[in-house]
């Protein structure tokens, strides 16, 4: 259990009250010890996915960790990857992971399995055609290694979303712990509730045009937060 009820409220926008409530009603996976709330990170992640939460914009002001996440960093580490081929889920992942960049001390295979067995536990289609596939638990222990991966799939793939549509687009989430993984994670699903950036997706806009914008919309949060 890695994350305390202020982690949780930070990422939720509801009241404290509120959030005591779907603890003690089952709701929401929780762990009490010493009368302490604890969470799950995995267990968190896959509630927030399969209820289709909206999360709180305060996110984009409040960070999890000390030091700052940055999809534009990211996305500069895992880069925008086009007309990745498949027919199914899993070869979709393969040929993903092929394209993307990874640290060379991860193998191509371990990343494949992870990610693959992590959609086989609970889908981590978000709706809109797009998912988030990212491994259970981290697989590198450096920050400065983390990495956020476009990938624009040839076909249409079942993914299992709760919407019902089939997915194309790809987030590729690698992530160095808990805290950082659910910030990462927050931030990619307020760009995806923006439905001109859900355009650009299904577009398959080139990538100066989403570099732009994701830049954009950092430094607005930027401001927000000055």
């Amino acid at each position: 259990m890695d994350l305390k009820l202020e982690d949780i409220m930070r990422l939720i926008p509801v009241p404290e009250n509120t959030l005591l409530r779907w603890i003690k009603e089952r709701k929401i996976p929780a762990y009490k010890v010493k009368h302490q709330y604890y969470f799950n990170r995995a267990e968190i992640e896959e509630w927030i996915l399969k209820n289709r939460i909206d999360v709180s914009k305060d996110i984009l002001q409040i960070r999890l960790t000390e030091k700052p996440v940055s999809l534009t960093e990211l996305l500069n580490h895992g880069g925008v990857h086009y007309n990745i081929a498949g027919e199914i889920m899993e070869e979709s992942i393969h040929n993903a992971v092929a394209a993307i960049n990874i640290p060379q001390d991860l193998k191509h295979e371990d990343i494949c399995m992870a990610l693959i067995q992590r959609e086989e536990m609970m889908s981590t289609a978000v709706g809109k055609g797009i998912a988030f596939p990212h491994p259970r638990c981290p697989v590198i222990a450096d920050s400065d290694r983390e990495s956020l991966s476009i990938c624009f799939l040839n076909n249409k793939i079942d993914y299992k979303a709760l919407d019902k549509e089939l997915v194309d687009v790809l987030f590729i989430i690698i992530s160095s712990n808990s805290r950082r993984h659910l910030e990462i994670l927050a931030k990619v699903s307020f760009l995806c509730q923006r439905q001109d950036f859900v355009s650009l997706l299904h577009s398959h806009a080139d990538e100066s045009s989403l570099r732009a914008y994701i830049e954009t919309a950092e430094a607005e949060w930027a401001r927000g937060n000055s």
